[in-house]
């Protein structure tokens, strides 16, 4: 059995997913990196935490698909004898107005971004009810809560996210296991570096209160606050990384 916390970060071959699963290292968890298909890039997360001298390892599935999903968490939980943190931030955005939306992209929206945390949060659950202090944390979006043109499918999943984080605070608390959600604003990553650009970007600084973009260490940190024992009271929340955008 591993002697330190085991935390599983769905998604964190990079940007968020990478800085919450190094922040997590550096604070003593041990850190399984969940990737999909960029191994070498999740070779380089798992580096990084290294560097820091945190461990980790890594584990390839897909959170849209059940089945691998539940042979993962079986694996991590029965190679390392717990399971104590899980951290559901894999994602995907493929943007288009409601008219030009195919069905198929919000069906592959939602699949990864909303049913891939209800498959981990469901074959996880079971460990961390067995864990002296289960945490989960999902990575929704401001977008989730105030909308955003032109992403329907995304808004949609990261908004059903909140749903499922109180839903689960209430189920899972008589069992000290808190559920909270982390709202990032625009944060500096792969994704919006392609999806805010020029003259929206410009646009977009104008209406954030701190004048700035945010980092993947800012959403991070609000990670490793809830799944720290000073967070042992707060379950059911939503935690805004905004820069005031939405208050």
């Amino acid at each position: 059995m591993n002697a330190k916390r085991v935390a599983l970060v769905t998604g964190a071959s990079r940007g968020i997913g990478r800085a919450i699963a190094v922040a997590l290292a550096a604070d003593g968890l041990f850190v399984i990196v969940n990737y999909t298909a960029n191994e070498s890039a999740a070779a380089e997360t798992l580096a990084k935490l290294r560097e820091k001298g945190g461990e980790g390892a890594l584990s390839r599935f897909d959170v849209a698909d059940s089945a691998q999903v539940d042979a993962a968490v079986k694996q991590i939980a029965t190679e390392h004898g717990r399971l104590d943190v899980l951290v559901n931030n894999a994602g995907i955005a493929i943007d288009g107005l409601l008219l030009r939306t195919k069905k198929e992209d919000w069906a592959r929206t939602l699949e990864v971004n909303l049913s891939g945390a209800f498959h981990c949060c469901k074959a996880a659950s079971r460990y961390l009810l067995k864990a002296e202090s289960g945490r989960i944390v999902n990575i929704s979006s401001v977008v989730g809560e105030q909308g955003n043109a032109g992403q329907v499918s995304y808004a949609a999943a990261k908004a059903g996210l909140i749903g499922i984080t109180k839903t689960l605070a209430r189920e899972l608390a008589s069992r000290a296991v808190t559920v909270n959600c982390v709202a990032p604003g625009f944060i500096e990553t792969d994704m919006t570096a392609q999806h805010v650009q020029g003259e929206a970007r410009e646009a977009l600084m104008k209406q954030i209160p701190l004048g700035r973009i945010g980092s993947a260490e800012d959403v991070a940190d609000a990670v490793r606050f809830l799944v720290s024992p000073a967070a042992s009271y707060v379950t059911g929340q939503v935690l805004r990384v905004n820069g005031g955008l939405l208050m």
